[in-house]
């Protein structure tokens, strides 16, 4: 098999393909991608991924290579993992590097061949494509055309291809049905659950699914936002809601909100695409759920504000993260860096520090200072803001950084942090709809699943 583009989807699925024993080949337009990879280097960071390259590049299993024409010779199914960005100017999902991709194999493939997107698209997209790649193809109708959607999480994304919660393959034919199944019957055999859908269902599964998981979290944020009105605990509230099986407590976490290379711009197009086709107000409230996201970063702007008396200027400000998530070097749409930007732009001081999206959070904001170290980054801070929730910042001791502050005022943006600890240390805490007293709430269950609160 060849994999198309070598970026996180890509190279991940290379990788974990060539370690369940397939030969794969994968192909990039980028010489220096491909290098890296060649030579045991993965150009991002994935926990677990580097060991997995090692193993594949030993086995012999895995090549990379930036030929179209070595990859049209070599495959039986091509994998096609480029990206979809936001189009500039527009909402709308820009899909150059997927047609491009599709179109350069599509002339080489002499013989019968099964092509599967893995990139997320609008729907509709997979049917263009198939009426491009059979006018393009020698072949013709000969070569087919599957849709394989993705649903990796970063740091996680190793566990979420090897052992993934269910696979979906959007086919024309049960000939691409038969392909997909001999491409993954390791993850089958091991009774990884399937849908067989056709290619416009295949589609709209990743959007559907970003689009509710971007819609609970700022679900909880919204209540949040109540809650600051209100002196309610937005913690409370969202544990009691989490023991509804209705509802559930995954992603119903408060806080600065989602952000990386998929939800935000995954909601947008989804949005743009389903106006093109005059469903628009059936995901009208996609653009609410953006909205309330954008939000949480102007507010937790306003509690450093507060903490810091009133004003920024001139204020020392230590920024704790810059990746999106933790074990992710992903800086794309990222809350943590564009809280940063805000206050450096209220002419505030601020000093970022992450432990692994330092070079390049630089890259896109050169103007903020970046530290080697927490430690580094809190010397002498007005205020400490909780951006990214890495576990070195959960497991700081709030003592010893009081320490090196020059005021022990902290907002936690992401709800990570054990305030109680904080406090007792001499911190002023502040988090994004909790109260601002020294009380926590506590949800204690209690026997046969009776819950009641407490407050300790």
């Amino acid at each position: 098999m060849t994999v198309i583009g070598t970026g996180y989807l890509g190279a991940t699925h290379a990788i974990c393909m060539a370690v369940l024993g397939y030969e794969v080949l994968g192909v990039d337009v980028d010489p220096r991608k491909v290098e890296a990879l060649a030579s045991g280097e993965v150009p991002f960071f994935e926990p677990g991924l580097p060991e997995k390259l090692a193993e594949a590049l030993e086995s012999g299993r895995l090549r990379f290579t930036t030929s179209f024409d070595e990859a049209a010779a070599f495959g039986d199914v091509h994998f096609v993992c480029v990206g979809t960005p936001q189009a500039p100017g527009s909402h709308a999902a820009d899909l150059r590097y997927v047609e491009s991709a599709f179109a350069e194999l599509a002339k080489r493939i002499d013989r019968k061949a099964l092509l599967i997107g893995k990139s997320t698209v609008p729907i509709g997209t997979a049917e263009r494509l198939t009426e491009m790649v059979h006018e393009l193809s020698p072949i013709g109708q000969e070569l087919e055309l599957a849709w394989n959607p993705e649903f990796l999480r970063e740091g996680f994304a190793v566990k979420d291809t090897l052992h993934p919660d269910r696979l979906v393959f959007g086919v024309a034919s049960a000939w691409a049905e038969a392909q997909l199944r001999a491409a993954f019957s390791p993850i089958l055999d091991a009774g990884t659950p399937l849908v067989v859908a056709d290619l416009a269902s295949a589609e709209l599964v990743k959007v559907a699914a970003n689009s509710f998981l971007a819609t609970k979290i700022s679900y909880i944020n919204a209540m949040a936002e109540v809650c600051e009105a209100t002196g309610a605990d937005v913690q409370v509230l969202a544990k009691a809601l989490g023991f509804d099986d209705r509802i559930g407590s995954r992603f119903l976490k408060p806080g600065l909100g989602f952000g990386g290379g998929c939800l935000p711009k995954d909601i947008r197009a989804f949005k743009h695409r389903a106006e093109e086709l005059g469903v628009g107000q059936a995901v009208a409230f996609l653009g609410e759920v953006d909205a309330i996201n954008t939000r949480r970063r102007t507010r937790t702007v306003d509690l450093v504000r507060e903490l810091a008396g009133g004003a920024l200027r001139g204020k020392r400000i230590a920024a704790l993260g810059a990746a999106f998530k933790p074990n992710s070097d992903d800086v794309r749409d990222a809350p943590a860096l564009d809280v940063a930007r805000l206050l450096y732009l209220e002419e505030a001081s601020v000093v970022v520090f992450d432990p692994e999206a330092n070079v390049n959070a630089h890259r896109a904001y050169p103007d903020l200072d970046y530290a080697d170290s927490l430690e580094q980054a809190v010397v002498g801070a007005d205020v400490v803001v909780l951006l990214t929730e890495w576990q070195q910042f959960r497991d700081a001791d709030p003592a010893a950084l009081g320490r090196l502050v020059a005021a022990r005022a902290v907002v936690d943006g992401r709800h990570a942090l054990d305030a109680d600890r904080y406090r007792a240390a001499g911190w002023e805490y502040r988090a994004l709809g909790r109260p601002h007293g020294s009380a926590t709430h506590q949800l204690v269950e209690h026997e046969a699943d009776a819950t009641r609160l407490t407050l300790s």
